[in-house]
């Protein structure tokens, strides 16, 4: 390879010397022969914060199975799962363990020599550099000696290990190193975090997730259809604002609104109230998918909240409808088909009774303008989504981490779906007046998104871009969406259950072809080989039915089996997880989750069962990664450089 002399020199300013320069050439060169690291891939989180704490905690069951390796045959199952628990959550669980153990002092021997012997294994794939960065700053060093001493019998380093534990446990501070250690332990279980979309909705608390990844030491997410939902309302867009609102009354979930983001919800309470008064609301009782008890009485009071917001959502929605016909999306305007005389609407030349039809707000002339008290009371709710201190930072997390697909070790992940014809052409699609497809239009829809909440307000790329935030949510076309509309009107008014279908693109039926998976993993540049897969959301995976989330001969990975208990009814479980280890793919069954006072106090883990879908014919190294890749090119880049040292063409300083 032919070096460009000012790019050596550039080089030079970094690494001055041949020393310098071979130094590096050699931490490279030996960092590429460690094993590779685990990635662990989530999806559909649903604001289930529990069940995917949990899940993050044991890395699903990459903690548990180290245990098994290392006491298999010396400990009781029981016993393992204590200590797992331990790991897990290890300042409650000391609490319980202290009052059940008679000579503590004793268990805090035992269990420290546990702890560091799994955190010695878990620590065998980083160098000794790379995990200095994640060690506390209390007992950092002295677990840097711990985990790397020579601990056989008669070694002269014995009894500094033996002393450095009674030392420990003697001056008091076991617990706490436990804690220390046991969250070293979780955070090297797991090399790379894949977060594959929808993190909001559903669920009672989205935002203790965010707080929880804004922490995590390396991590990736591609946005799904609900995030970018919040991410149009965290930037302002009323039709966004409106479907988060909608969503949450519907199923029961305040909390993360109120309590969590601070949303203000008392002028929305007090216009339902008054503009819905004797009205029952029926069609909109909300659902309760986390099974909380609420009474007759709040069930009407939200579902008179639940009507206001929706019928502000669909006008809101109709505006846009009817600004962007590239959005081709007309079959979502419901508010002028109807006949407001004889509460009946024609869809599609079929006429039907609607099951609601107080409608105080609309004027049937003009369907879609907002009332003066309606635009009033969308205004004050806009600026407490925008005032929102924890939302604009979770949505700015969002997107610094966030993308609508990434291409990661030879896998590519992205939540929804590449559009696609029944051809198996990659649809074209119109979006700001560039006309794109595949590939392109999934990198124009990221470039939109981005506009709709970083461009300068008022600008004409800052209006598109909330638009768009909001095509993304539910549009025909929309790369994490994937259906011809949302029949979120029709579920509410209309009691044939044939206005309900929304039919999915083409794509998914497409997809469960090899040889399209192939085309597609091509168009994303991706080196097709037995490791290269796409690894896909959305879709909850319904083992009741028969499907499997392995398809199209393994190049398909689905992992939403239904984490949000919302789904679990219809799927069977509780959500797939999957891990690409060294050895190979794995892929994690999870049964539901009880709680995290169970998991403590009980031992109640998730039961998951681990399915190898691929095994690795020789263990994979740093060397197969991306990352490896990376550090090959750095090492041509230097070796060159310390040639051009020894010629003379570059001037060591």
């Amino acid at each position: 390879m032919n070096y460009d002399i000012d790019y050596l020199n550039l080089l030079s300013q970094q690494y001055p010397t041949i020393k310098s320069a071979s130094t590096e050439i050699i931490r490279l060169q030996s960092r590429q022969k460690l094993p590779k690291l685990t990635e662990h891939f989530m999806s559909d989180i649903h604001g289930e914060y529990e069940s995917f704490l949990h899940i993050l905690k044991n890395a699903s069951g990459v903690i548990k199975d180290k245990i098994t390796t290392i006491y298999g045959r010396t400990l009781s199952e029981h016993d393992r799962q204590i200590l797992a628990t331990l790991i897990y959550y290890p300042e409650p669980k000391l609490e319980i363990i202290k009052n059940e153990v008679e000579d503590i002092n004793d268990w805090y021997r035992i269990t420290l020599y546990r702890l560091i012997e799994i955190c010695r294994v878990v620590a065998s794939k980083y160098t000794r550099a790379k995990i200095r960065e994640f060690l506390p700053e209390a007992f950092g060093s002295t677990i840097d000696e711990l985990i790397h001493a020579n601990t056989d019998y008669g070694s002269d380093k014995a009894n500094y290990y033996n002393e450095t534990i009674s030392t420990i446990v003697e001056l008091g501070q076991a617990d706490d190193f436990i804690v220390e250690i046991s969250t070293l332990i979780q955070t090297l279980a797991i090399g790379r975090l894949h977060i594959i979309g929808d993190i909001f909705d559903r669920g009672p608390r989205a935002d203790i997730i965010l707080d929880t990844l804004l922490d995590y030491h390396s991590l990736d997410i591609q946005w799904g259809n609900h995030d970018v939902q919040w991410m149009g309302a965290a930037a302002g867009s009323l039709a966004c604002i409106a479907n988060v609102l909608a969503i949450s009354t519907k199923y029961s979930n305040f909390d993360c609104l109120e309590d969590g983001y601070g949303i203000n919800m008392r002028p929305l309470t007090v216009f339902a109230l008054e503009t819905y008064a004797d009205d029952p609301c029926e069609c909109f009782i909300p659902r309760n998918p986390n099974m909380i008890r609420i009474s007759e009485h709040d069930e009407n009071f939200w579902a008179k909240v639940h009507k206001a917001i929706s019928i502000i959502q669909f006008k809101l929605e109709g505006q846009i409808i009817m600004n962007h016909p590239e959005f081709n999306m007309d079959n979502h305007l419901m508010l002028d088909k109807i006949n407001y005389k004889d509460g009946t609407i024609t869809l599609e030349g079929k006429t039907h009774k609607l099951k609601d039809t107080n409608f105080p707000t609309i004027n049937p002339e003009n369907p879609f303008e907002l009332t003066s008290e309606e635009s009033e009371l969308m205004n004050l709710l806009r600026a407490s989504f925008l005032r929102s201190e924890k939302l604009q930072r979770h949505i700015r997390f969002l997107y610094q981490k966030g993308s609508i697909y990434l291409a990661y070790n030879n896998n590519l992940l992205y939540h929804g779906c590449i559009p696609m014809n029944s051809d198996g052409s990659f649809k074209e699609v119109t979006l700001a007046g560039e006309k794109v497809s595949g590939k392109s239009l999934m990198d124009k829809a990221e470039q939109i998104a981005r506009d709709g909440y970083f461009a300068k307000n008022g600008s004409k790329e800052k209006n598109y871009g909330m638009d768009f935030l909001w095509f993304l949510w539910c549009g025909c076309y929309s790369p994490v969406y994937g259906k011809n509309k949302m029949t979120s009107f029709e579920r509410y008014f209309i009691e044939d259950e044939s206005t309900w279908l929304e039919i999915k693109d083409e794509y998914y039926k497409l997809v469960e072809k090899p040889s399209v998976c192939d085309k597609i993993l091509n168009e994303f540049n991706i080196d097709i080989n037995e490791f290269s897969h796409i690894i896909n959301g959305h879709v909850p995976v319904k083992i009741k039915k028969g499907e499997s989330p392995i398809r199209a001969g393994g190049k398909l990975l689905v992992i939403d089996g239904g984490l949000s208990r919302a789904y679990q009814k219809v799927t069977g479980l509780a959500g797939y997880t999957l891990l690409f280890n060294s050895h190979g793919l794995l892929l994690s069954a999870h049964d539901s989750f009880e709680s995290i006072e169970s998991a403590i106090k009980e031992e109640k883990d998730i039961h998951s069962t681990l399915d190898v879908v691929e095994l690795a014919p020789n263990r994979l190294l740093v060397e197969d990664t991306d990352t490896g890749k990376a550090q090959s090119k750095k090492i041509c880049d230097l070796k060159a450089l310390v040639d051009a040292y020894r010629r003379g063409t570059v001037k060591q300083i």
